[in-house]
């Protein structure tokens, strides 16, 4: 009979087996993902990820989509907002904080002129605001030091704010 530890709804014996891994070999530690994008029509595609189910993609009627599924750029904050999700559960759960709710609200200011065509400049976002609802049995000391773990240590968060290399050729 295995015996599984879990706070938070997160598996501590996973999270402790995958550390000790990596730290006894570091290379298992770099990772590559994948998704495979293709095109629907019109403004809509779906995007695969192993083996899920398709994750669609649209624009809203005013942009000329048909507003069947989110849009791109409202993917990206749901991935920002889902990356500390997890961040916030795994670190919670190491430092043994009960999570009793959390919410995570984000917006981003992007001006469509380029995207367009209408000027050059940035297509993507000017400015992301997160705003984090965390309601947890632990002190405000302890869930600001909570949230700066987080903060710190979130991949897209990382990927967001700093340049990334970016290789996009034709096949």
């Amino acid at each position: 009979m295995t015996h599984t530890t879990t706070l938070n709804h997160v598996d501590l014996d996973a999270v402790a087996r995958l550390t000790e891994a990596i730290r006894e070999d570091p290379d298992k530690g770099a990772t590559t993902w994948r998704a495979d994008v293709e095109w629907r029509g019109g403004f809509r595609s779906e995007a695969r990820i192993r083996d899920f189910a398709p994750l669609p993609s649209d624009e809203p009627g005013g942009l000329g989509g048909t507003d069947s599924a989110p849009n791109p750029v409202e993917q990206l904050l749901a991935a920002l907002g889902n990356c500390l999700a997890v961040g916030y559960a795994a670190n919670a759960t190491a430092r043994g904080i009960t999570l009793r709710g959390l919410r995570i609200e984000l917006e981003g200011d992007l001006d469509l002129h380029t995207f367009l065509g209408l000027r050059p400049g940035n297509a993507g976002y000017e400015a992301i605001r997160v705003r984090v609802h965390l309601d947890a049995e632990a002190s405000p000391e302890e869930l600001q030091d909570l949230h700066d773990q987080v903060v710190s240590t979130s991949p897209v968060g990382h990927t967001l704010s700093r340049p990334v290399p970016v290789d996009v050729e034709l096949a």
